[in-house]
């Protein structure tokens, strides 16, 4: 079993190149998604606990399982630790043996990043330049470098409830060639953008996005609305235009969706992503057209990351192989590993 640790995914990020990460990582998601049906897909666990979540996020298709291990705990940056932590892993079906443990912290920044970008590519208008950014958390600086993979984007306008956030953003995307605006409030980083996307933490129905500052031909990006009782734009907004969505049964619950009745849902929803990547139907149509990506995380993004990380800790010979499978000759003796005659 390979095991890759936070310090063996950055290795590998830089032997690779980041860009050429997400680049397959984009690649592998679609693979993916287009297989579909070929996945066995279900809500993710949940255990609502006192100041957060803790959630599994299962899938298999015939050659693999997967799963994450994935909190959501708000607070947890007033005492120094981070909102979101994870871990993943991987098995064969074929025996049900385990043949990665990886660390998925970071691979859930670039796993919602890659799949935002896909979003964004079928979605937001081609000429889009001004990407706005509301909340500089984690996951800030990897949609600001995945946007422009897909986009011309030139200049973000960002704000966060936090100015040590958005300095700390400013740190790291300084020297990227963006033209960084930093901005008083919400409303003013959205004026003038292209894009907007939303990250933020506070598990309330909040209103973070007001209909009244989403101007024709804007793409909106949900992302941060993700549990039960956890929503970020004005409900308005999902009336305005195309709402697109991972898996129907799930944001129903977690997404922004959660807003309006089951029948509001067939009146807004769209498509699911993986219908726009497959082809069966069509993201943006006319330039003047408000498009929304309503985005809760779904189990084959993780599927996806984790396929392509045991794949390049492979190629490189990053990681660490373990004994996870006690290594026994007769499968029925399993307390001989326990060397119980010394």
């Amino acid at each position: 079993m390979k095991l890759v640790t936070i310090q063996d995914l950055a290795q590998i990020v830089k032997k690779h190149g980041f860009e050429n990460f997400m680049s397959d990582l984009v690649s592998y998601l679609k693979n993916d998604f287009v297989r579909w049906n070929e996945f066995d897909k279900s809500p993710r666990y949940a255990a609502h606990v006192p100041g957060g979540v803790l959630e599994l996020m299962p899938t298999a298709d015939k050659q693999y399982f997967t799963y994450k291990y994935v909190n959501g705990h708000p607070g947890n940056p007033l005492e120094g630790k981070q909102t979101i932590v994870a871990t993943g892993q991987m098995s064969e079906v074929k025996y049900g043996f385990p043949i990665l443990l990886s660390e998925m912290t970071a691979l859930t920044g670039f796993r919602t990043a890659a799949t935002t970008m896909i979003a964004t590519e079928y979605m937001a208008r081609k000429d889009s330049s001004t990407l706005a950014l509301i909340g500089t958390g984690a996951q800030s600086e990897f949609q600001a470098l995945a946007h422009r993979m897909v986009r011309p984007i030139k200049t973000i306008r960002y704000f966060d409830i936090d100015p040590l956030a958005m300095d700390k953003f400013e740190r790291n995307l300084g020297d990227k060639g963006f033209n960084l605006v930093r901005c008083t409030s919400a409303e003013e980083a959205c004026n003038g953008a292209d894009i907007i996307t939303v990250c933020t933490a506070c598990k309330k129905h909040a209103v973070v996005i007001e209909n009244s500052w989403v101007k024709p031909g804007v793409h909106i990006n949900g992302l941060g609305g993700d549990c039960p009782g956890k929503t970020e734009l004005d409900k308005a907004i999902l009336f305005r235009g195309k709402v697109i969505v991972e898996y129907t049964e799930q944001s129903m619950v977690e997404g922004d969706i959660q807003q309006i009745t089951p029948e509001e849902v067939k009146q807004v929803l769209h498509a699911e992503l993986w219908e726009l990547i497959s082809g069966s139907k069509v993201g943006r149509e006319e330039d003047s057209e408000v498009t929304i990506y309503d985005s809760v995380g779904f189990a084959i993004e993780d599927f996806s990351a984790l396929r392509l990380t045991h794949d390049l800790a492979h190629k490189y010979g990053i990681g660490h192989d373990i004994d996870m499978i006690p290594p026994i000759n007769d499968p029925k003796n399993l307390i001989s590993v326990l060397d119980l005659h010394k």
